[in-house]
Parts: C-alpha cells; sequence; structure tokens
C-alpha cells in the first residue's frame, strides 16, 4: 500500500493519519522506516509519533542493547488504543462485533432477522452497540461500520431480489446508522468488507495483489491491489454476480438472464436443495470459467474464496484448481496456488466494516458513503483523550 505524506503545512492531519497508518500495517517499526516509507522527515515523523504516544494510539518500545549505543526505539499500534463498531447485515440476520485498534475481535454478537425492515435493522442494530461498547466502557469508541450487499444506487438493481436487502431502497442508510449509534458512520459493500479484513487477520497479509471472491447470500468480489480494494467510480466495482454467463439463463431480479449469482451463491445453493459435493460438482464448469475471467481481467497474484460459504463447501470449490481452464495466471514458477480458500471466516466482514471507522477516523481513507468527506472525532470515554 503506498502511502506518501505531505509537506504543506495544512497537511498536517493528514501526516498524522498517514503515520499511524504506517505503524498499522508495518509495525514493529521505526521513526527512520516511517519517514523512508512516507516521505516525511524524520524530524515531522518523530513530532507526530510523540502525540500519537501520548495519546495512546501507538506503544513505543526498546529492545535491549546489543552493542554500542542505545537501540532505536520501536513502534507499533496499541490495540487498546481505540474500538471500533464492524456490523453486517444480510437478508438472513444482523451480525455485529467490537474489533479493536488492532483488528483483533473482542466479542460478536448475532440477531436472526429474516428479510428484516429498515426500522427492524437499525432498532436491532440499535440495542447491540451499546451492549458491544459496554465491553470497554473507559474504551476510546472511533465509529461503527456497516457492510451490507450491493450494489449501491443503482437503478433497477440495488435492493432487490432475494440475495440483497428487498425493501430498501432510498434509505438514507449512513445517516440512519448514525442516528442508530449516535457513532461516526461508514459504509460499504460486504464484499469490500470482507476484503479489507482478510488483509487485516488473514491470507491478504501474504500478497499484494489478489482477487477476493466472496460468496455470500449472493455473490460478488474485490480486486485487492497494493493493499488497497478497487472500488470504481461508484464504489460498485466488484458485482461480478451480475455478470451474464449463462445464455437465455435463468432470469435475475436484476433484469438480466442468466447471472452468475443465479447458479454460483448461497441462495444459488439452498434452492438445489443438493449436498455440498453434488453441487460443488454440478456448478464446476461455471465456477472453472468465472475463475478464468477473473484472472483474466485482473492477474492477480491468486484468488481467495470467502464469505458466508462454510469453509468445507469453500475448500471443495478450491479442489478444482488443478483442473481451471487456461489463463494469464496459468504460469510456470508460481509461488501460491491460482486459488485459496480465506482464513478470516465470517469475522472478516465485520472487521472489514470496523476497519472502516478506523481509517475513517484515523487514516487518509475515508468510507465512500461518509457524507461530508471528513473525519469525525472519535466517542471520547473516560480516561482516554483523542
Amino acid at each position: 500500500m503506498t502511502l506518501r505524506g505531505t509537506n504543506q503545512e495544512s497537511g498536517r492531519p493528514y501526516n498524522r493519519r498517514i503515520v499511524l497508518e504506517s505503524i498499522r500495517l508495518h509495525g514493529p517499526t521505526t521513526r527512520n522506516d516511517i519517514a523512508r516509507r512516507v516521505g516525511l522527515t524524520v524530524q515531522t515523523v518523530s513530532t507526530i509519533v510523540r502525540e500519537l504516544d501520548e495519546q495512546h494510539y501507538i506503544l513505543s518500545l526498546r529492545e535491549q542493547p546489543r552493542g554500542r549505543g542505545l537501540p532505536p526505539e520501536v513502534l507499533r499500534i496499541n490495540p487498546e488504543g481505540g474500538y471500533a463498531v464492524g456490523i453486517h447485515v444480510t437478508p438472513i440476520g444482523i451480525r455485529a462485533g467490537l474489533i479493536n485498534l488492532g483488528g483483533d475481535v473482542v466479542a460478536t454478537l448475532q440477531r436472526d432477522a429474516p428479510g428484516a425492515t429498515p426500522d427492524l435493522a437499525f432498532d436491532l442494530i440499535g440495542s447491540m452497540v451499546p451492549e458491544l461498547t459496554g465491553l470497554r466502557p473507559e474504551g476510546r469508541i472511533l465509529g461503527v461500520g456497516m457492510a451490507m450487499p450491493g450494489p449501491f444506487d443503482v437503478e433497477a438493481m440495488s435492493f432487490v431480489g432475494p440475495t440483497t436487502m428487498a425493501g430498501w431502497k432510498d434509505v438514507k442508510l449512513r445517516e440512519r446508522l448514525a442516528e442508530a449509534t449516535g457513532l461516526p458512520a461508514f459504509l460499504e459493500p460486504d464484499m469490500v468488507a470482507a476484503a479489507l479484513g482478510e488483509q487485516l487477520h488473514g491470507l491478504g497479509t501474504q500478497f499484494s495483489d489478489y482477487y477476493y471472491l466472496y460468496f455470500g447470500i449472493g455473490l460478488g468480489g474485490a480486486m485487492v491491489q497494493d493493499g488497497a480494494v478497487y472500488r470504481g467510480t461508484w464504489g460498485n466495482a466488484g458485482e461480478i454476480g451480475h455478470i451474464p454467463a449463462i445464455p437465455d439463463g435463468e432470469a435475475c431480479p436484476c433484469g438480466n438472464r442468466g447471472c452468475l449469482e443465479r447458479y454460483l451463491s448461497l441462495e444459488a445453493f439452498g434452492r438445489r436443495r443438493l449436498g455440498e459435493a453434488e453441487w460443488t460438482r454440478e456448478v464446476a464448469p461455471i465456477f472453472r470459467n468465472a475463475m478464468a475471467t477473473i484472472e483474466n481481467l485482473f492477474d492477480p497474484q491468486t484468488v481467495i474464496l470467502g464469505g458466508l460459504a462454510t469453509t468445507s463447501l469453500l475448500e471443495r470449490l478450491a479442489g478444482f484448481a488443478q483442473s481451471l481452464p487456461n489463463s494469464v495466471s496459468a504460469r510456470a514458477g508460481r509461488t501460491a496456488p491460482r486459488i485459496l480458500v480465506g482464513r478470516g471466516g465470517q469475522n472478516s466482514v465485520l472487521r472489514g466494516a470496523a476497519a472502516l471507522a478506523i481509517s475513517g477516523a484515523l487514516s487518509p481513507r475515508f468510507g465512500r458513503m461518509f457524507t461530508d468527506g471528513r473525519p469525525a472525532d472519535p466517542v471520547r470515554r473516560k480516561g482516554i483523550a483523542a
């Protein structure tokens, strides 16, 4: 991930977030390493580090001397320096988790709510968030991030059909989330949140360029390049589930026919009422072609499978890696398989959703749906300054 600071006087808040993000991504690290990485002077970095240390966002440690002189201080993120709540809203229910600054899941809650209306969903969220934040009464709560099926703001495609939140069209999502929780609120499609979560605690830590294929009720994906998720002009890049894959195939609620997620998704799996082994064999040709399409479009180091599907189902699909069609990824000397199963599980979405709030408060990349584009003040708790 490329993080670069600015030498303009007005850029100090930006530089502060840049330095903290560099520590979060690359720690343990040193002031000199940060300065070299983000393009700031060591003096500027040292001033920012001192502020972050005083505000308990980071920890400064010095190793035991091994020769002449003192070794440099080593900087790392303070996991207890802040918290955010990640929320995942799906057509079958709501999950929420309290995530610390290091990306660790402190606790999770789940509420079954099939086909929940916006009023019911935000009532549930409004009760779940205080229950979670109450576990850290002295903690600094940076915000709340919500992930849900997309696409967003697309006429005739958003919030229609069984794979998304039917009946949620024209709901002011970020505003309702902020009102229900009293926290700075952020929003992303669930496939983007899951890719971010896998990057924090999963296989994404091993690759700089990978495609994350998200098996939810529907099907989506996200290309992660140099540590950042490609979102597209309106934030809807990755709706691979709505690529017409079968000519004159099944009708899709989006208005097209033969869309990929009508055959390759948990909703499709549920409709067929087959066992995992039988279903994966049935959809194998469609899955293989989808993989070749992804590889030829994005040329990733690997494709990571994740989402709401069981690990056993994903592993069965990953087993087709040895029989994939030829593509730009079929090359000698590969250091990773063409397909891998993610390690983050369902908590990847919660981690990624919480990361939206953490990044929105502390880093230069804000949630796309955050109305005014500026970081919000974190909620202050007794004993910790913002």
